[in-house]
């Protein structure tokens, strides 16, 4: 089981953090500190693979790749597959990557509930859900075709809004 996915940028603010166990807030942001240290502590020669028990628990580990200004981070269990969470990293970066024509920190923190909708696509509950950026570029299409729909759709009648003017 995936247990949190995070995006910190090289100056250690997090621009996502998303945790699949409860846990307070003071306790993520100390998680999202932890993290944060390890990740500036490596050298760029080292593997991306970490073990994570000493911050997350036993059986945890955390898998990252850095990208211009931003980490990707995945933090998960034993029962996945190391190798499958960089490639799974990889499918999150191509599809932000597809959103905003090449992605950028400032893309993350101005269109934040778009980068949310395309990791809910791909994780849901801790759960892989869609490994394909294609698929989950259809799916972000559709809801964003929905989301403008809905908008556009207005309460007030008519007659009532001409009536205003």
């Amino acid at each position: 089981m995936i247990r949190a996915v995070m995006v910190i940028n090289t100056q250690g603010k997090p621009r996502l953090a998303k945790f699949y166990d409860f846990m307070p807030v003071e306790k993520q942001q100390e998680l999202i500190r932890s993290v944060f240290v390890v990740l500036c502590s490596r050298a760029e020669n080292l593997s991306n693979f970490v073990e994570a028990d000493s911050i997350f628990g036993p059986d945890t580990r955390l898998v990252y790749k850095h990208y211009a200004t931003l980490y990707f981070v995945f933090v998960f269990d034993d029962s996945e597959n190391e190798l499958a969470m960089l490639d799974l990293i990889q499918v999150f970066v191509e599809t932000l990557d597809k959103c905003f024509r090449n992605v950028c920190e400032l893309d993350i923190v101005f269109n934040f509930s778009k980068m949310h909708m395309v990791l809910n696509e791909i994780i849901f509950g801790g759960q892989v859900l869609e490994t394909s950026s294609t698929e989950v570029m259809k799916a972000v299409e559709e809801i964003t075709k929905l989301e403008k729909a809905s908008n556009a759709i207005s309460l007030v009648p008519r007659s009532v809004s001409s009536w205003q003017s």
